[in-house]
């Protein structure tokens, strides 16, 4: 038992100082310019897609069948989609008397860290069911994921800074996306091995998710 909860603290540090590194390194940064704004969230955008596309993608169909990645992906935009319509009502009384861009802003920022949630749950089961095998296998695999967590912060904070929060809150806000994959971890080293049909789902599923950020929110209010 004690290896679980340890695995589940790999896998919350790992994914928390990975996305918070992210905001961290946004944090600092002037606020940017409009033009230098356009730049920041195309930027974010393209992170996306390559994590998406050389990451998340070839994993899946690693585990699975293009069937299934399939499925993953519509699920993803799917659950993304109705999230969309709920998060914008959600968050008028929290940003007060911001202007309508500064509250999609936020509202992209939201939906990045979910669709980055999502995401973080199979990479923390990959920790988990690592370190259930081998100690030094499931270190490893927090390095690296971590590592790979900290572009993805970028993404995330990106929209965050534009929209005027302060650096405390957007690192603080990146590095909780991370808190997922401490539960995957937990999961994962509980089971000690995961069904690959799973993994591949939610892979898609997160891939998905990201998708429709990308498309739905990043590149249009980049070109604003």
């Amino acid at each position: 038992m004690g290896n679980i909860w340890q695995a589940a603290l790999l896998g919350t540090a790992a994914g928390c100082i990975g996305t918070g590194l992210g905001g961290l390194i946004i944090s600092v940064l002037r606020t940017p310019k409009s033009r230098t704004l356009s730049f920041v969230l195309a930027f974010s955008g393209g992170i996306m897609l390559a994590v998406i596309f050389q990451d998340l993608i070839p994993e899946a169909l690693a585990y699975g069948n293009l069937s299934v990645l399939l499925y993953g992906i519509v699920l993803g935009c799917g659950f993304l989609y109705l999230l969309d319509q709920f998060i914008p009502h959600i968050q008028v009384s929290a940003v007060g008397n911001h202007s309508k861009k500064t509250m999609r802003l936020i509202r992209t920022s939201i939906l990045i860290g979910l669709g980055i949630a999502l995401h973080n749950l199979p990479e923390g089961l990959a920790i988990g069911a690592g370190y259930a095998a081998s100690e030094s296998l499931g270190i490893g695999l927090a390095l690296i994921l971590a590592l790979h967590d900290a572009p993805e912060g970028l993404a995330m904070a990106g929209p965050m800074k534009a929209a005027g929060l302060s650096p405390l809150r957007i690192v603080a806000t990146c590095a909780a996306a991370g808190l997922p994959t401490g539960l995957g971890a937990l999961i994962g080293a509980y089971l000690g091995s995961v069904s690959e049909v799973f993994l591949s789902a939610a892979l898609g599923f997160a891939a998905g998710a990201m998708l429709y950020l990308v498309f739905d929110e990043l590149i249009p209010i980049a070109q604003e």
